[in-house]
């Protein structure tokens, strides 16, 4: 993931290695000539800065340091070390919303399954201390990109889909996030779509689900893989961009042809999205031997 604070200074964290590398430009000529590591921690992803503070995440705790004048970390603190163990989603993600709360998005331990721990598939609510710690949406297999849109302040994801419904489904969904409400995984999909592979507990039926579940606002190319969106709100690019999210299509490893490996520009319109639009492409190329890709986007550069 990256981040970047109100200096420049940009930071990015790298799972496997379990570090975050801090990359500065110090004369001036757009290139970073300082680079160097200012944290270790096994299964690092998540950084979030807010002014002098940083926040990280690892795949069970949350840390937070001061943010030094040279752009490195002071010592960390623990302040969370028991979120839902990864399976298979152990990328977590971290903001500061503009209620001065962490959000941290906790994907869902496998494909499509009944999970046992409420916080898995999940958007949880954390005060800035750790102190207190709730739900906030649901049924999100793996809500990697989120933020706040730049005017309303409203809150949107981009939930990747579940695999193995074929090449077009399940499409990756955009959805409002709401307080308290819950998002159809793993039974339902799309438009009320049903996932035949599983039932709902309790002896509900899938079309019950369905009313009790907020369906998505877009859909996007299925298996693309959102990682993380960032709200741009500047003035270096031309004026139709701004309030919109960018966001980074890590590609797909199961669908012919291949989806993602583009950034794209999701266009909001009076505060809602309304249509996707390339950005950044030209990762992935068809030779004779099949498909090639010569990089996977990650991480959108959130800014303090």
């Amino acid at each position: 993931m990256i981040a970047v604070a109100h200096d420049g200074t940009v930071y990015v964290t790298r799972r496997e290695p379990g570090d975050c590398i801090m990359l500065r430009d110090t004369d001036g000529d757009g290139r970073a000539n300082e680079q160097k590591t200012v944290v270790r921690k096994p299964q690092l992803h998540g950084i979030a800065l807010d002014g002098n503070r940083v926040y990280l995440v690892t795949v069970k705790e949350v840390f937070v340091a001061d943010r030094l004048q040279d752009g490195s970390f002071g010592a960390l603190k623990q302040i969370i070390g028991d979120l839902p163990d990864g399976g298979q989603r152990a990328s977590r993600t971290i903001a500061v919303g503009p209620d001065r709360m962490l959000y941290i998005s906790v994907g869902s331990t496998c494909n499509a399954c009944t999970e046992t721990n409420k916080e898995s598939a999940a958007l949880l609510r954390v005060s800035v201390y750790g102190t207190t710690r709730e739900v906030f949406a649901t049924a999100l297999r793996n809500t990697i990109g989120f933020g706040w849109h730049p005017q309303t302040r409203e809150l949107w994801g981009i939930d990747h889909g579940i695999d193995w419904l074929g090449d077009s489904e399940q499409g990756e969904e955009v959805n409002q996030l709401v307080y308290g409400a819950r998002y159809g995984w793993p039974y339902i999909f799309g438009k009320s779509q049903t996932n035949p592979a599983d039932n709902p507990p309790g002896g509900l039926s899938h079309e019950r689900w369905a009313k009790m579940s907020r369906e998505p606002v877009l859909l996007y190319t299925a298996h693309s893989a959102p990682m993380q969106m960032a709200f741009y709100d500047s003035d270096q690019f031309p004026a139709e961009y701004r309030n919109s999210a960018f966001i980074a299509m890590h590609g797909s490893w199961n669908r012919k042809p291949p989806s993602g490996y583009e950034v794209v520009q999701l266009v909001f319109r009076d505060g809602k999205p309304i249509e996707f639009k390339p950005f950044l492409t030209g990762f992935l190329a068809q030779q004779d031997a099949g498909w090639t890709n010569s990089g996977r986007p990650v991480g959108g550069g959130n800014r303090s």
